[in-house]
């Protein structure tokens, strides 16, 4: 017998319908389809809900959802990038009460953040049709005992990930909301296309408003808030879940996204009779980087690995240098400098900027056969792949990126950019005041130019760059025409105020 429909109306009066069916049960709600599975309708659970118990803690429950599928939604939606965002967020937009219930809609998650082929060994876990939980690819237990092949992806597309990952917490910081309980539970990914979606938007902590439901997923709970985790809610004393505590979450989920290892679990062991007081000391009180130059404390012990967490788990065959120069000072800031002073912590906006440019960075491997098919390039005149070990061949053209700061005065970015066939040139490399986020408009997403090796001599072709000119000879290169990457080079990619110049360096491997 078919499930029947219900029909009721979300409290600003819309109509909606959902299947009596339960289709997915959390810690807090339970989900049913719409009939045309557009979207779902999830209500919180009395059973699991302590906001039920009185009505206070139920209207307060309520004014904060209000707020969020409100003020919230219509801010960050019927905004810049508005429809951008609908891809990175799953952000519900309506408020329901039924059969004495609370709940909400959302909208249901794109194809891809389903698993298309399952585990290994005829889907021994069943997760075929089931959501791409990013549980599942960041570790390297998981990622070479369970997954698929074709449903791993490539370590770039990794990069793309946190890219997606960083620039849904920032803008949510930049609402003055914190998520508290951002992990790998509460975001899907997709590794084969380089998607992320940030869910469970419901939980979002107004700070000073409206506080939080649960301090966190255990991996991502910021040291401070574990430490005073056993104080009472209302004691002053007690760290909860804030701004600062979700910049402690998103370091971690991108070290775990790029390395497929927790930071802070190493070999050390605080209290060898009792379980619960070394695991609260270790993410703690005494949370210790696991590749810490100087205190080697809680250093990975290699011997206690199993094979199939190898190499990723063990830090002295790949090391978190190998995610580059502007991540890896982005990590000592995080689970050095900031980890016991969140003040010290990067924002979300930090690891934006850092990603893009580490993408900048990547070079093809040359060994079809690389697991990883990407790495970042190490600034040596002998690039090798550090997950497969091949060396480059061949010429390497570099790009060093210098802006106007005064007319005529230009002065280094710290940002580069590698050459390969088929790389191409965007409005963000000729203009430094041009940053490719939400905000980009239709023309600046399209290339500028794009780079070719043609009987070894690399070239670059202008296709949408009016003021390009070699500088040296003070030559325009026209659209449609090409210029030559010789070592040396300095090439003028825009005349426009925060345009670039490119000077060209050349590695022969």
């Amino acid at each position: 017998m078919a499930a029947k429909i219900i029909k009721c109306t979300t409290t600003d009066g819309r109509a909606i319908e959902f299947v009596d069916e339960i289709i997915g049960s959390g810690a807090m709600k339970d989900v049913y389809f719409s009939p045309d599975r557009s979207y779902v309708v999830c209500f919180f659970s009395k059973e699991k809900n302590k906001f039920y118990e009185s009505k206070a803690s139920l209207e307060q429950q309520k004014d904060r959802l209000k707020e969020i599928v409100g003020n919230k939604w219509q801010g960050i939606f019927n905004g810049v990038g508005g429809d951008y965002w609908k891809g990175i967020f799953c952000w519900p937009d309506g408020l329901v009460e039924y059969n004495n219930l609370l709940g909400i809609t959302a909208p249901t998650y794109k194809k891809h953040f389903f698993f298309d082929y399952g585990s290994k060994n005829n889907d021994i876990l069943k997760i075929k049709g089931k959501e791409k939980e990013g549980k599942w690819f960041a570790s390297a237990n998981n990622q070479n005992r369970f997954l698929d092949e074709r449903e791993k992806g490539t370590w770039l597309n990794y990069l793309k990930i946190n890219i997606l990952i960083s620039r849904a917490v920032r803008r949510m910081h930049a609402a003055g909301l914190a998520h508290s309980d951002l992990s790998y539970k509460n975001v899907l990914i997709d590794p084969v296309t380089g998607s992320a979606c940030v869910i469970d938007v419901d939980g979002l902590v107004v700070p000073g408003k409206y506080p939080p439901d649960v301090v966190g997923t255990p991996d991502f709970i910021a040291p401070e808030v574990v430490m005073t985790n056993h104080l009472s809610k209302d004691d002053p004393h007690r760290n909860l879940p804030s701004i600062a505590t979700d910049k402690h979450a998103l370091a971690v989920l991108i070290y775990m996204y790029l390395l497929y290892r927790h930071p802070l679990r190493g070999g050390k062991i605080h209290d060898m009779n009792d379980p619960q007081k070394d695991e609260n000391l270790g993410m703690g009180e005494r949370a210790l980087f696991i590749e810490h130059p100087t205190d080697h404390s809680n250093a990975v012990r290699a011997n206690q690995l199993k094979s199939s967490q190898l190499p990723w788990a063990d830090p002295a065959q790949i090391s978190y240098k190998v995610t580059g120069p502007y991540l890896t000072e982005l990590f000592n800031k995080s689970f050095i400098d900031g980890l016991h002073d969140p003040a010290k912590r990067p924002s979300a906006n930090d690891w934006e900027i850092a990603l893009v440019k580490t993408v900048d960075l990547i070079q093809p491997c040359q060994n079809p056969a690389c697991s990883q098919k990407w790495y970042v390039f190490d600034n040596t005149t002998q690039p090798v792949c550090p997950f497969c070990h091949t060396p480059f061949h061949g010429k390497l053209p570099i790009l060093n990126l210098y802006s106007a700061r005064q007319q005529g005065n230009f002065r280094p970015d710290n940002h580069r950019l590698m050459v390969w066939t088929g790389q191409s040139i965007f409005a963000w490399h000729v203009n430094n005041m041009i940053a490719p986020n939400e905000r980009l408009t239709p023309e600046q997403t399209k290339r500028k130019g794009y780079f070719v090796l043609h009987q070894n001599v690399w070239w670059l072709v202008n296709e949408a760059l009016p003021d390009l000119t070699d500088v040296s000879t003070k030559t325009t290169i026209p659209i449609g025409g090409k210029i030559e990457l010789k070592d040396g080079a300095q090439i003028l990619l825009s005349k426009e105020d925060g345009g670039r110049l490119a000077v060209v360096q050349m590695v022969e491997a």
